[in-house]
């Protein structure tokens, strides 16, 4: 989850005040930071560190960091994080308590640094030095709540009591900010909050782990990144500094890919695992349809009662939590009309905006800093004045997004933007794509043999645990096979552009009783296009050198398990050759396709090892036999009355 600083993927994400978390980073994490502006100042020159235990209303003490500016000539705000990847500060490849222990940083821009403010890192319950249980996904909500066992909103209420009693030249305002789960932490710990926090920015956080989130979308498992982190992400006993370097799980082989097939069922992968990992791991399997173990963890039914202004960011091509930033906006603005409430959207992977300057992603370029650009004009202001008042140059809007594509930010109102309004492409003959229904014509159907001992890759090259540019790379590789449907669309004489969720509307029958249904929205590069040099971040898998003319960039890609099809919960086999209507979303988007280009969707039925693989037998995937999984023939029909089609928000031209 963003719980997951995930191993290989991901972040720059938690990036210093969380020197703290630190630790727990993946190496990628790590080299990422080396890209982020450096502080221009030493913290030990000008902040004083204390470390506490403060009480919680049940008697459990979490290990708390304070650093406070040594300028006392005036009051300061608090500004907090709290995060199960310790509060200790990374130094010498480990994470170190102690007061003479500094992060190379406290904050998540070096202007609030600068600024003044007295930064508080917290271990929460169960981890680190923090004493307690740890729960995955805290429920708020929780009659059965065993001893040691808390609730956010609860333990950030004690902490800033604590806090504004205890430490002092405090100006009586709190602000709380945290990526990835520690996003999720500032989400729930804002629920009928204290009325001293006054600003609160979720950063890619966690919303609902089975939807669309860390584990599952839309009902597919998403294998290499759980087993990534949760290999790592072991329990603890606590309070404790144990885990001071992550270990990271050895795959032997030189690819994800074939790691995973050769195992090919969930038990025989679970049985690579220890006790220890399969800890975490196992439930997030077992409970594989929508069941009181998610619905509990679901964060978005309490945002209630928030009284800070918030400030959501998330990013375009967040593999771990791309749907938790808007169900956290939607959720605050539904429940709370009257708290200003705002969501930034980038062209970042988990938590890029605080790790490298978002100038680029894989081949692909977006003309400007936009990381730089985002810490200086929108999260400095935002802190700067709900905490010390300070007045902004610009009001900020309620949603600020990138446009890839034109690479340019736009303001809006509300999301999707109103002038957005749904149009159909339609899948034709001949692999054509039109804005036209199709006419009668040959067998009004196209269709593959999907064999599940064979899938179908999600990238074109080899790599363990999921490469962040994953999400804009080159399809070209899968476009040739033949188990995956390719339609595209005539030479663009101008500019479409797209702003809002993207929904595939299928036809579909299937041989089999269950199938998956993957469908990729792609941008396609004019065959004459100049070609970037690739770069490594860390050690993040860089794409291999290609040709970018005709270079057949993901834009938006998300599977639908066909046994999900009418309800998460309760889960439905497919009749044989049966054509059925499917609906489904795969995520937002804010694209232009530039006039040259082309559109291009690709339907396949697998995407591995990025999610499991579907026996394409109706059975409950983690107790599948390898005889279980089988071939089938899906069929996608493209005729008057069942022509399947992309619905996509299109923007008017200008």
């Amino acid at each position: 989850m963003t719980r997951r600083s995930l191993t290989a993927l991901a972040l720059g994400a938690l990036l210093a005040c969380a020197g703290a978390q630190a630790a727990n980073e993946s190496a990628a994490v790590q080299a990422s930071r080396a890209d982020a502006p450096a502080q221009q100042r030493n913290p030990r020159e000008h902040y004083t560190k204390y470390e506490y235990q403060i009480p919680m209303r049940d008697g459990v003490k979490l290990f708390t960091v304070v650093y406070v500016p040594k300028d006392s000539s005036k009051p300061y705000p608090f500004l907090m994080q709290r995060t199960p990847y310790s509060a200790g500060a990374r130094a010498e490849g480990e994470n170190r308590y102690g007061v003479d222990w500094f992060p190379r940083a406290l904050s998540p821009t070096p202007e609030l640094e600068q600024s003044g403010y007295i930064f508080v890192t917290q271990d929460v319950r169960g981890r680190y030095m923090s004493e307690g249980t740890w729960q995955e996904m805290t429920p708020h909500v929780n009659a059965k709540r065993a001893k040691g066992e808390g609730s956010e909103s609860e333990d950030m209420y004690d902490t800033v009591e604590w806090l504004l009693k205890h430490v002092p030249n405090n100006n009586g305002k709190v602000g709380i900010w945290g990526i990835s789960y520690p996003g999720f932490y500032t989400a729930a710990s804002i629920i009928d909050s204290h009325p001293a926090i006054k600003a609160a920015s979720p950063q890619a956080p966690i919303a609902d782990l089975y939807m669309g989130d860390d584990s599952y979308h839309n009902g597919a498992f998403m294998l290499s990144a759980n087993f990534d982190f949760y290999t790592n992400f072991v329990p603890q006993k606590n309070p404790t500094t144990g885990n001071k370097e992550r270990s990271r799980f050895e795959y032997g082989d030189a690819d994800a890919y074939d790691f995973f097939l050769k195992r090919l069922t969930m038990s025989n992968i679970l049985a690579t695992l220890n006790a220890e990992q399969r800890a975490l791991l196992e439930p997030t399997i077992v409970h594989d349809t929508y069941d009181e173990f998610w619905r509990s963890r679901a964060i978005t039914p309490h945002m209630k009662n928030v009284k800070a202004a918030v400030l959501t960011v998330g990013g375009w091509y967040d593999a771990e939590d791309p749907a938790g930033p808007f169900a956290i906006f939607n959720a605050v603005g539904k429940h709370n009309p009257k708290t200003p409430n705002s969501l930034v959207i980038g062209p970042w992977v988990h938590g890029g905006w605080a790790g490298s300057d978002g100038a680029r992603l894989g081949h692909v370029s977006f003309d400007a800093r936009t990381s730089e650009y985002f810490r200086r004009e929108i999260q400095f202001p935002f802190f700067e004045q709900h905490l010390k008042g300070v007045k902004p140059a610009r009001t900020l809007p309620a949603v600020t997004a990138f446009e890839t594509g034109t690479n340019v930010w736009r303001s809006y109102d509300v999301w999707p933007p109103a002038p957005a309004k749904a149009r159909d492409l339609y899948f034709g003959p001949n692999g054509t794509l039109t804005w036209q229904q199709p006419a009668n014509s040959g067998m009004g159907y196209d269709e593959y043999v999907a064999d599940p001992r064979k899938p179908v890759p999600y990238i074109g090259y080899a790599a363990t645990g999921v490469p962040r540019e994953y999400m804009v790379s080159d399809q070209r590789f899968a476009a040739t096979r033949p188990d995956v449907l390719v339609y595209q669309s005539e030479v663009l004489e101008q500019d479409v552009t797209i702003a809002g969720p993207v929904v595939p509307k299928l036809f579909v029958s299937t041989t089999g009783t269950d199938a998956d249904w993957v469908v990729k929205l792609i941008d396609v590069y004019p065959a004459e296009y100049p070609t970037p040099q690739a770069e490594r971040k860390g050690n993040d898998v860089p794409p291999p050198s290609v040709n970018m003319g005709g270079f057949q960039q993901l834009v938006r890609g998300n599977p639908l398990r066909g046994k999900f099809r009418n309800s998460y919960e309760k889960p439905e086999p497919f009749t044989p050759n049966k054509q059925e209507a499917l609906s489904f979303d795969i995520g937002p988007v804010s694209h232009t396709f530039r006039r040259g280009h082309r559109i291009m969707v690709q339907v396949q039925s697998s995407w591995f090892p990025l999610i499991d693989l579907n026996p394409q037998t109706f059975v409950s995937i983690p107790k599948a036999k390898p005889e279980d999984f089988q071939k089938a023939t899906q069929r996608v029909f493209r005729a008057p009355g069942a022509a399947s089609s992309l619905q996509l928000m299109v923007m008017p031209a200008p």
